[in-house]
């Protein structure tokens, strides 16, 4: 997809930090999934540009659901005096007439509920638990583990004395 060019809102210092910008904006309409979530995480800590851009890709009408749910992660890892904005941002895109900005909203903002309440839990927990209860119940099991016993050898080494050794005289 070609990606138009972004009006300079002004607010940028420099040459480099629109380039910069320009930059993730292209980044987050790539294939590849971890590069856009990377492009929205990083224009998360971009302050009032990068919220622009991530709510210019979530509104905008041609932007594919790929990109919008990568808006959509942006958007919740806003910190600070952002987070506020954000959360704006996603309660208007509850009322948007496109079905798939609403979708993505909403999924977004259930993600940030479930994560104040603390019912999400982190990746290696839900790993750990999978793997320490296998039945699902919540309950370890205690298993017996059988001790392995050597086989029987037929040959035993014999316990040999030990031999001295004299060191070499010195022949002249």
């Amino acid at each position: 997809m070609r990606v138009e060019q972004r009006k300079v809102s002004g607010r940028e210092k420099n040459e480099a930090a629109i380039k910069h910008l320009e930059k993730l904006r292209e980044r987050m309409f790539f294939g590849d999934a971890s590069a856009r979530r990377c492009a929205a995480f990083k224009l998360s800590w971009m302050q009032e540009d990068g919220l622009d851009i991530l709510k210019e890709i979530l509104f905008r009408s041609d932007t594919p659901i790929t990109a919008r749910y990568a808006a959509g992660y942006g958007l919740r890892s806003m910190n600070g005096r952002m987070k506020k904005m954000a959360l704006e941002v996603l309660t208007e895109g509850l009322n948007h007439p496109n079905r798939s900005v609403r979708e993505v909203c909403s999924h977004t903002l259930k993600l940030l509920a479930e994560r104040v309440e603390g019912k999400a839990p982190s990746r290696v927990e839900a790993r750990a638990s999978r793997r320490m209860t296998p039945s699902g119940t919540g309950k370890f099991t205690i298993r017996d583990i059988p001790r392995r016993i050597p086989a029987p050898t037929r040959l035993r080494r014999v316990q040999r004395e030990p031999v001295l050794v004299r060191s070499r005289a010195r022949v002249r």
